[in-house]
């Protein structure tokens, strides 16, 4: 008789774990596709407020004027790859690459800003920060 209940217990158990890794599974699914709708909102949101923004070059007779230009793809290049290899303590150099890359492309470029309304404005930033909710937590921000 005990060995009877043993086997169903033991076989009402082995159901148990299935269904859970079953369950656990799906979440796992269901929070994947979330944060993925997450990531698609945050290029939705830079892609609209990024659509208002041109860089153009400057043609300048003086040499100095590129070599602003090679620095910036340079710093940018070093700043990802240093981000990237090197250990979390030293990654502030990587962020300084960066940040000398962006100054680096604003001097040897010119930035045209059109005119952005206040309803993109809004769509672009609510998409922004919410797929950035989405993107880090794996639930919906509503």
């Amino acid at each position: 008789m005990e060995l009877e209940n043993f086997f169903l217990l033991r076989k009402h158990y082995s159901w148990w774990i299935y269904c859970s890794d079953v369950a656990l599974f799906k979440r796992l699914k269901v929070r994947f596709l979330i944060q993925l709708l997450g990531f698609a909102l945050m290029l939705l949101g830079v892609y609209f407020l990024g659509r208002n923004i041109i860089f153009t070059t400057n043609v300048s007779p003086y040499f100095w004027r590129g070599i602003a230009a090679d620095l910036s793809i340079l710093c940018l290049v070093l700043g990802v790859v240093w981000l990237l290899i090197m250990p979390i303590g030293a990654r502030h150099f990587g962020w300084m690459f960066l940040i000398a890359g962006i100054v680096f492309v604003f001097a040897s470029s010119r930035a045209i800003l059109n005119p952005t309304s206040l309803w993109q404005f809004f769509v672009a930033f609510a998409a922004m920060s919410s797929g950035y909710k989405m993107l880090a937590t794996g639930r919906a921000p509503f």
